[in-house]
């Protein structure tokens, strides 16, 4: 699976009250999630971000509360993917759970800048900043995950 994208770049230690603000986990509704993803730390994210893009980020992200909402609201925001130097444990399950793919890369998440456009081999471990031409070698997710994540989900992997 390949993901190509524009880049949203957030430092160290996002938290899941700042992915998803505390104020709207009175929803369950995936588009109304979405519509306040990362406005406490990126206003601007919602009007910006389009299907296929990409976050990058430094260490710890998805920290916080093990709410399940930080990831939901990313993957239907559009975002495709999140690096990251490293992520929270609770957080980084929840995202394969729901089908949305992570990746930890410290060096892709150093070097790609916000705003670059970058691409993903996730089959291969391959990253690549398009912008600048660089390529990185990240850890490909085993079959079983690839798995999880190209159903949709650990529910949708289940029923299949």
């Amino acid at each position: 699976m390949k993901i190509r994208g524009r880049v949203f770049k957030y430092g160290n230690d996002v938290d899941t009250d700042v992915i998803i603000p505390a104020r709207y986990l009175n929803t369950t509704s995936e588009s109304e999630l979405a519509s306040h993803c990362m406005e406490d730390i990126d206003p601007d994210f919602v009007k910006k971000v389009r299907p296929g893009d990409i976050i990058v980020a430094g260490d710890n992200f998805g920290c916080g509360s093990s709410r399940e909402h930080a990831p939901i609201a990313i993957k239907a925001s559009g975002v495709k993917l999140v690096i990251a130097a490293s992520f929270a444990r609770i957080f980084y399950r929840n995202s394969i759970n729901i089908g949305l793919p992570i990746w930890e890369c410290p060096e892709a998440a150093a070097a790609i800048a916000n705003g670059d456009e970058a691409e993903a081999d996730l089959a291969a471990g391959i990253i690549t900043d398009v912008t600048t031409g660089k390529t990185f070698i990240a850890q490909p997710f085993p079959p079983f995950i690839q798995n999880i994540i190209e159903a949709g989900g650990l529910i949708n992997s289940l029923k299949k």
